[in-house]
């Protein structure tokens, strides 16, 4: 399953259409980036947007906008409902798939180094992120808005950011970056215009005024609409449901001598939330989402895209075209044996048992996903090798002029063909060492999964290996030839002994 991350940056910037469509259009120059979503509020003077892909490719966009909101945006003059800091006031990063909340903690931190070296904005790290315990409620971070930031920044240590300047970006001001599970960003309009009802109402339901354990909430007035808004964030959607929440408001708001007239849902949320409230009303009986039809369509074309993917490299493999050939199946190889070492730090990372070896866990885990990128990417660059090969060996050699450059053709496509499977062993053997690691340190229960990669990779080893040997059988530069053999032995050598201790370790403790 590839990582896929969500981020949902807020802009300072909710009434000019102009303003947010220049920041998104400037930050989706990257087509692996996907935009989901645009919510602008007049009142609120804020914009939210959401947008899905690699988190390399997600962290650019995220960058991007930063960069273009500060151009655009004008903290020094804007105003609006919303409490808020800067002109992207926060970018929280979202685990969706193939990565957890870890990583994007440490996406949340790369990106937030970044824009304070490079944007020179001031960056407060926080949920999942923060570095500092009182920093992980975003509330707590923006305590006192763009002004009240501002000020304190100049004489209050504490008040100081993580990344950037110790003194506000006037213009653009400060920015929150973060990592968190999924939210839900719900409002429930009251039939009032006294905000104090609100805002009663809102202290009453949040966790912070004895409420709802995973609530935040604020009130506001909406003059457009000639009454006041209980603004929420479900911050875990599951164990606070929505219907709890609207129930919770609708009787407080009675105590008030008010009713609930309208509620909504500010940008996305999962499917789930929205599934439990039609179970809660309708009291439906062992109800699943496998019942609803959309759902089970998803379903069964995820596992057909899954087994399509792999029926067609696999096809390949087993065509009368020489490539992708066994190079290629060296690199995934290898890959397979990265992802191993991935899930097991997956399977380790959280679990109270191992904490004291999180922490490397989680670098094992970064590096296992590049070494993963790397040799998928091994998979078509070796076909393309081949393909070099086959393209210089078809050149013309009529004349001692096309023969010469025929054979320096084949010369340099012979030196990349070897170049490649080397890459691969030599990645392949950083993946041995990684799943030692896994063994000795990671989760006991997943410890033969760690074996099994460290198998994958060593096939990786010797599959790639024999590749750089048949690319240099006949090959006219000898001193080149022994160079590159002697580095194909060492691999193999160290990936051998690797592999050994690894399995060692795996059958002692499987064996106990």
């Amino acid at each position: 399953m590839p990582a896929i991350v969500e981020c949902v940056p807020n802009f300072s910037e909710g009434r000019r259409p102009e303003i947010v469509d220049a920041i998104i259009e400037f930050a989706m120059q990257n087509n692996n980036v996907i935009l989901l979503d645009k919510e602008m509020d007049a009142d609120h003077n804020r914009s939210v947007v959401t947008f899905v892909g690699e988190p390399d490719a997600v962290s650019q966009a995220a960058f991007l906008a930063m960069q273009k909101a500060s151009e655009l945006i004008d903290m020094r003059t804007h105003k609006g409902e919303h409490p808020r800091m800067g002109a992207t006031d926060v970018v929280p990063f979202v685990p969706i798939s193939g990565l957890g909340l870890s990583e994007c903690a440490a996406l949340a931190r790369q990106l937030g180094q970044k824009v304070g070296e490079e944007l020179g904005i001031p960056i407060y790290l926080y949920e999942a992120a923060a570095q500092r315990p009182e920093r992980e409620n975003l509330a707590d971070v923006r305590r006192g808005e763009y002004e009240g930031i501002r000020d304190a920044m100049e004489s209050d240590e504490n008040r100081k950011p993580d990344f950037g300047p110790d003194s506000m970006n006037l213009k653009a001001g400060a920015t929150a970056i973060g990592a968190r599970m999924p939210l839900v960003a719900y409002n429930i309009y009251l039939d009032t215009h006294r905000l104090s009802i609100a805002r009663s109402v809102a202290r009453a339901i949040r966790f912070g005024g004895g409420g709802l354990r995973f609530v935040k909430a604020l009130g506001f007035e909406i003059k457009d609409r000639g009454c006041v808004q209980v603004s929420m964030n479900l911050v875990n959607y599951q164990k606070t449901p929505i219907f709890r929440v609207f129930e919770m408001v609708k009787s407080e708001a009675e105590r008030w001598g008010t009713r609930v007239t309208s509620s909504e849902i500010v940008g996305l949320t999962p499917a789930k939330s929205l599934y439990d409230v039609a179970e809660h009303y309708l009291q439906l009986e062992q109800f699943s989402p496998k019942q609803v039809l959309e759902e089970k369509l998803q379903e069964a074309q995820a596992r057909q895209t899954e087994r399509s993917g792999w029926t067609v490299f696999a096809d390949r493999v087993a065509s009368k075209e020489p490539a992708p050939g066994g190079g290629s199946v060296a690199a995934s190889s290898g890959a397979l044996g990265a992802g191993l070492c991935a899930m097991v730090c997956r399977l380790t990372i959280g679990r109270k048992k191992y904490a004291d070896v999180a922490e490397e866990m989680e670098s094992v885990l970064a590096e296992s996903e590049e070494l993963r990128k790397q040799l998928t990417e091994l998979v078509d660059r070796d076909a393309e090798a081949f393909d070099g090969i086959m393209r210089a060996r078809k050149m013309l050699k009529d004349t001692e002029e096309e023969q010469e450059k025929r054979n320096q053709a084949l010369d340099e496509a012979t030196r990349h063909a070897v170049s490649v499977p080397l890459e691969v062993m030599t990645t392949a053997k950083r993946v041995l060492e990684l799943a030692k690691t896994c063994a000795e340190k990671g989760n006991v229960n997943s410890v033969s999964d760690a074996g099994v990669g460290a198998e994958m990779a060593y096939s990786a080893i010797i599959g790639a290996g024999l590749n750089v040997k048949i690319n240099l059988m006949g090959f006219g530069d000898e001193a080149y030839a022994n160079e590159k053999l002697n580095q194909m032995r060492e691999l193999e050598q160290s990936g051998a002994s690797l592999k050994d201790e690894v399995l060692r370790i795996v059958h002692q403790k499987i064996e106990g």
